[in-house]
């Protein structure tokens, strides 16, 4: 039941009243419903009530005896969550519902919205990347975010760690949105919390998936295809030869949309995905100005320019650190470093740590030999060059 491709260029009718929303909802969580077989069952049927009455004998001659619909009661139970978390439902075919994703062979006919919605009616890019970013790699994401912010573009991204934290955080001032992989209630990593939190304020966070569902590895791919469904482009910063984001690139491939990609060092894993995409016929990408010009050129007129923004201001530092968490502090430095040279001041702003607590931790790590000191305060992981 879940194998069929949707094939339709125009979007169903949307449902009009509480009802219909209700059944729009109840057929798509019905089990073994995917998004190809929910919009084949309405083309079908014509309505969701009328494809819910049909499941059961489609379901038979599918094989599969003693099919039950989905409860009612666990479409009250999701919209009562829905509306103790503040979220909208924006239904396939509706004025609110955004209009880059119609285009999609399997467009989420549903998803559940929480924050500005008006931002789905700007013009969009994405930026992704490693979950284990260097520092260079989240100042390169800071820097196009808020660059490409003040040009008048929303960013788009996954709320993962890394990269996709740094994108958000960059352009909460100009317009940013979250596609979560799990619930739209449900932030995930957990240390995101207090960035969504602010999204949800100041941006808009988004998801297909049940109000209150914890994300499954399954889900992140199914995820993927919304960010770059969303975006005119998609911009990949860091990224391993088998990545998530490269997943997102391929998508992007697939819907037409402009694949981008920051080049790395030969030797840095973090750089290897972007290289092959580079490689592969990607546009490299060097700021913000590479984007633009990559783009078409009706999405140039589309995107009307941002105020000027004051520099990139790194978050406030935590609380001074415990001598427990000095082994955590020394992976983090280890894993913002790579085989190019990073400056000192630069690391320390990019951890968001007080001086006083890198810089013993920089001479302990020198000392063990794990990372090279060079003339001008450059650092870099040791035997990596």
């Amino acid at each position: 039941m879940t194998g069929e491709q949707h094939s339709s260029t125009h979007p169903p009718l949307p449902p009009t009243t509480e009802d219909d929303r209700f059944s729009w909802l109840r057929l798509l969580r019905s089990r073994r419903v995917g998004v190809a077989t929910f919009h084949r069952l309405l083309a079908e049927h014509g309505t969701a009530q009328k494809a819910l009455a049909a499941l059961p004998e489609v379901a038979r001659a599918a094989g599969v005896e003693g099919y039950e619909t989905c409860p009612a009661g666990v479409i009250e139970a999701e919209l009562k969550a829905a509306k103790a978390a503040g979220a909208r439902l924006l239904c396939l075919g509706s004025p609110d519902y955004p209009e880059p994703l119609t285009h999609l062979s399997d467009a989420p006919p549903l998803l559940w919205a929480i924050g500005d919605i008006g931002l789905l009616k700007r013009p969009m890019i994405a930026l992704v990347g490693a979950r284990n970013a260097s520092s260079l790699g989240t100042r390169m994401a800071r820097a196009l975010a808020r660059d490409l912010g003040a040009e008048g573009f929303v960013i788009v991204s996954g709320l993962a760690r890394g990269v996709d934290a740094a994108a958000h955080l960059a352009s909460l001032d100009t317009g940013t949105i979250a596609i979560l992989a799990g619930g739209v209630d449900v932030i995930y990593p957990p240390e995101n919390a207090t960035l969504a939190d602010s999204i949800a304020r100041r941006g808009l966070l988004l998801s297909e998936q049940p109000m209150g569902l914890a994300p499954l590895a399954r889900h992140f791919p199914r995820r993927n295809r919304i960010i770059s469904g969303l975006a005119r482009g998609v911009v990949v910063v860091e990224a391993a030869a088998r990545s998530g984001s490269l997943i997102t690139a391929r998508d992007a491939l697939d819907q037409g949309r402009e694949v981008m990609a920051v080049p790395g060092h030969p030797f840095d894993a973090r750089a290897a995905g972007c290289n092959l995409l580079i490689r592969d016929g990607a546009h490299l990408v060097r700021n913000a100005a590479d984007v633009v010009a990559a783009l078409p050129p009706a999405e140039l007129e589309a995107a009307p320019r941002q105020p000027d923004l004051p520099p990139d201001i790194p978050p406030p530092s935590p609380e001074r650190r415990s001598l427990r968490e000095t082994a955590a502090l020394h992976q983090q430095i280890l894993s913002r470093l790579g085989p190019s040279p990073v400056a000192e001041d630069q690391l320390i702003r990019d951890l968001a740590v007080p001086a006083r607590q890198v810089g013993p931790a920089l001479v302990d790590l020198e000392l063990e030999g794990r990372i090279n000191r060079q003339p001008g305060g450059l650092l870099s992981l040791a035997g990596s060059g």
